[in-house]
């Protein structure tokens, strides 16, 4: 058997334990995952904490499954911007059936299934979020795919058609391809006619990579992928998606065609382990794409920088795309692919799977992992 912590099967609704019951007179009990400390692993925890009854406008949900994302490895280095205070509980999205309904909520119920956004704390059992946070989930739709959906979907289709006005036989170079937005971008790319897909990934990812639609895999860590891109399109592409950040933007940029446009979307090139490295820190920073106004006028290009965390507050904006999404999804055009499944026990073990670029797809947190799947799992 492989020493390789092994992902668990996902909990179907009734398999999940129950919230547990705490002695009488106080409130109930929940698991959580809670970040104690900036670092490696090990400063995610699971605690135990209070639960409440939701308050005016909000929903209380039983979580089913968490999704996570590179931004969750970036917070936990101390990375990311407006974190809360320490200790404080990861999770930009996870996906659960509606438990309790707070005062002037009008269009959600008990029973409804639902995914939510939210900047932070959605790695427990149970969340109280607003309802304006919370989108039913389509038909059909499962927990965990519900969970892959916000984050990376929004992201990406944002980036193509909002900022990247993507348009039948043009070209796009997304980076980090075989992961969550990664993978998003491709499915997103082909309900558009006859776009060029070049796509980063190792080796060992391409043959997914080109079954799922990616025109050029590109192996980054023994090629220049510019120098790659520039030999089978010598004037460029006309999008590039950048979650790098440094020196790729600059080189992201001058591979762009006239009229092209550059969306940076993260500085992934500042994770270089588990802790915070303030070589690579300076490193980043200190190769940063820089341009005036006056130079981008000349060069008839674009650069857009898109941040999903902060336009926590854009509901309309937010639900605008998500309902666009979801109707991609009912139509069967775009599916969230799932890697992998970890219960709440092995979030070190996930998030290193992540970090190491092992995934191809989502990966997915879910609270407890029934013994018997488990089981099935490891065999």
């Amino acid at each position: 058997m492989s020493s390789e912590p092994t992902p668990v099967a996902a909990a179907t609704p009734s398999e999940q334990s129950p919230i547990k019951a705490a002695s009488s007179g106080e409130a109930p009990e929940h698991r959580a995952l809670v970040l104690t400390g900036f670092g490696g692993y090990e400063k995610v925890k699971v605690q135990t904490r209070q639960s409440r009854s939701p308050g005016p406008g909000e929903l209380s949900v039983r979580v089913r499954a968490c999704g996570l994302n590179f931004a969750d490895v970036m917070m936990r280095q101390g990375l990311y911007d407006r974190l809360p205070s320490l200790p404080f509980c990861p999770g930009m999205e996870c996906a659960g059936t509606v438990s309790a309904v707070g005062e002037e909520v009008r269009d959600r119920q008990v029973g409804d299934k639902v995914m939510i956004l939210a900047r932070t704390g959605l790695w427990q059992e149970v969340v109280n979020v607003p309802a304006v946070q919370t989108f039913l989930m389509p038909e059909g739709m499962s927990f965990e795919e519900a969970a892959a959906l916000p984050v990376n979907y929004i992201t990406a289709y944002m980036i193509l058609f909002d900022f990247g006005n993507l348009r039948p036989n043009q070209s796009v170079l997304i980076h980090m391809a075989a992961g969550g937005v990664g993978t998003a971008a491709i499915q997103l790319c082909k309900t558009v006619e006859n776009v060029t897909i070049f796509g980063t990934a190792s080796a060992s990812k391409h043959d997914s990579l080109k079954e799922s639609g990616v025109t050029h895999p590109i192996d980054y860590r023994t090629m220049d992928y510019a120098e790659e891109v520039r030999k089978i399109s010598p004037k460029g592409v006309d999008i590039v998606m950048d979650p790098l950040g440094g020196s790729d933007t600059s080189k992201a940029f001058h591979l762009l065609k006239p009229m092209g446009k550059v969306i940076t979307y993260g500085v992934s090139n500042l994770i270089t382990g588990q802790k915070k490295n303030l070589v690579a820190m300076a490193k980043t920073w200190w190769n940063q794409f820089s341009i005036n106004a006056i130079q981008l006028l000349h060069h008839n290009k674009a650069v857009c920088g898109y941040d999903l965390g902060n336009m926590d507050e854009e509901y309309k904006l937010i639900t605008d795309v998500l309902l666009k999404l979801i109707n991609l999804y009912n139509q069967g055009k775009i599916k969230p692919k799932i890697d992998s499944v970890w219960s709440f026990n092995q979030v070190a073990d996930a998030m290193k799977h992540m970090q190491e670029k092992k995934n191809v797809g989502k990966v997915i947190l879910v609270p407890e992992a029934p013994k018997e799947e488990s089981k099935k799992a490891e065999n």
